[in-house]
């Protein structure tokens, strides 16, 4: 089942259907679906490849029996390079075909001139019968080879295009469930398509957990050694940060305690994380990122976040195979763990919810009140001219007084410092509510706030 990508999948066909040859640039992270995305525009004249680990004369060997679906003949000789066979293919063409390389990366591993090559043949004009596509699951690599100003391909791509994890609205038009459930599997699998196709190979969320992750022979088992070998040099210490965030280290002094580093040694992985969407920095709302010191670090991505939360700290006993015993640890914890993912999404959708009073993307706020007391609200946003606030709390409650939760909210919005004359709208996010709407609140269910990551048509 596919579903979602249109509108990435109409602007590559905008892209490849130009008069001229195109040098097309897809990334994004394993298992996010770029592979089954390609193969949604493969037609009669393109040449997909898919690279491996194998040494050059073999890949291009590889390459040109591919290409022998378009250009009979064209394996007959023997290339002795990358350079021969791409400029071969152009004056071999009678007729513009796309060649498709998959997991370029891989090639560049074991040919590093080949960025340089096609920069090459792309200035020449050399590829001018052919569009190439270059896709790669090295976020860092591709970024390198094409973003990064002093690339060999930067300014050559006319479509560059990350492909991003999908939302949990398509999540539950995938799984085929109501949205209560569709927000607790997503706290497990995220946006990543493969992990959904996973899932729905069995008749329950426990069922797939406990077969494919919470699992010494587990398909997902060892899922984030595999993500951190594609990108990251420094893998041991980008695990061992995930590790003590997952364990409950918020704090990079902490984190850089418990590794017996210092902070400032940190900081290169730190931010590679950030920009693989692994973690995220959260400040109080209100806050500069540059000043304030009360920056909190949590894993972002779902999948790594309940691998990081249950199973690091249960390696050993998953490997003894003691996995139901684990699996009861889990139960136990589920509810408020999925509660995080909810305070989140409930977070990422006011937006969405609030189009029409222009509100900014919403955070959290912790610190001391006007009386001098800690206090933490967990959604604030405020529109662009900053005269009004968007105020609420979240709560993954199977029974919720909506009458009582008010009451708390507006306390706390009375003690909140930074309210001055602002318009404030209060706003409630339940998993389950009574019959009671307060006067002067809003009140959003899960079905609201899945349905907020609809694609606009």
């Amino acid at each position: 089942m596919f579903v979602n990508r249109e509108t990435e999948i109409s602007r590559l066909q905008r892209i490849l259907n130009q008069n001229t040859a195109q040098l097309v640039v897809i990334y994004g992270r394993r298992r996010g679906g770029k592979s089954t995305l390609l193969r949604q525009i493969v037609d009669n004249n393109t040449v997909y490849f898919s690279a491996d680990l194998s040494e050059a004369p073999v890949q291009i060997r590889s390459l040109a029996e591919r290409i022998e679906d378009v250009v009979p003949g064209f394996s007959a000789p023997v290339y002795p390079g990358w350079d021969s066979l791409f400029r071969s293919l152009n004056r071999s063409l009678k007729e513009k075909v796309t060649l498709c390389i998959d997991e370029f990366p891989y090639l560049v591993k074991n040919s590093p001139e080949l960025p340089s090559l096609i920069q090459n043949i792309h200035d020449d004009g050399a590829h001018s019968n052919y569009n190439i596509i270059l896709c790669g699951s090295s976020q860092k690599m591709m970024h390198d080879i094409v973003l990064n100003k002093n690339a060999p391909l930067y300014g050559r791509a006319g479509e560059i295009m990350k492909v991003h994890p999908m939302s949990v609205y398509h999540l539950m038009k995938f799984l085929d469930v109501i949205p209560e459930e569709a927000i607790r599997e997503y706290s497990i699998w995220g946006g990543i398509p493969r992990y959904w196709e996973v899932r729905k190979l069995y008749s329950s969320l426990e069922e797939a957990i406990e077969h494919n992750v919470i699992n010494p022979y587990g398909l997902l088992a060892e899922e984030p050694e595999r993500l951190f070998s594609d990108e990251i040099r420094t893998s041991v210490q980008a695990y061992t940060m995930l590790s003590l965030i997952g364990s409950g280290c918020n704090r990079l002094s902490e984190i850089a305690g418990r590794m017996e580093k210092p902070a400032t040694h940190l900081s290169g992985v730190t931010s590679f994380l950030i920009e693989l969407k692994y973690i995220r920095r959260e400040i109080p709302f209100g806050e500069s990122l540059r000043s304030t010191k009360k920056t909190l670090y949590k894993i972002d991505d779902p999948f790594l976040n309940f691998w990081f939360t249950f199973v690091a700290p249960d390696k050993s006993r998953i490997d003894l195979g003691l996995t139901s015993q684990v699996i009861r640890g889990i139960t136990g914890k589920m509810p408020m763990y999925v509660s995080s993912t909810w305070e989140e999404l409930c977070r990422q959708a006011v937006p969405f919810l609030f189009s029409g009073d222009k509100i900014l993307p919403a955070m959290r706020w912790w610190g001391r009140g006007k009386d001098g007391v800690p206090i933490e609200v967990d959604i604030v946003a405020e529109s662009p001219d900053k005269k009004t606030l968007v105020i609420g709390e979240a709560k993954w409650s199977e029974k919720t007084k909506t009458n009582t939760e008010y009451e708390i909210l507006q306390k706390k919005i009375f003690n909140l410092p930074f309210v001055k004359d602002q318009k404030i709208i209060t706003v409630l996010f339940l998993k389950n509510r009574d019959s009671v709407q307060p006067e002067n609140a809003v009140v959003f269910d899960p079905e609201a706030v899945v349905n907020a990551f609809r694609p606009f048509s």
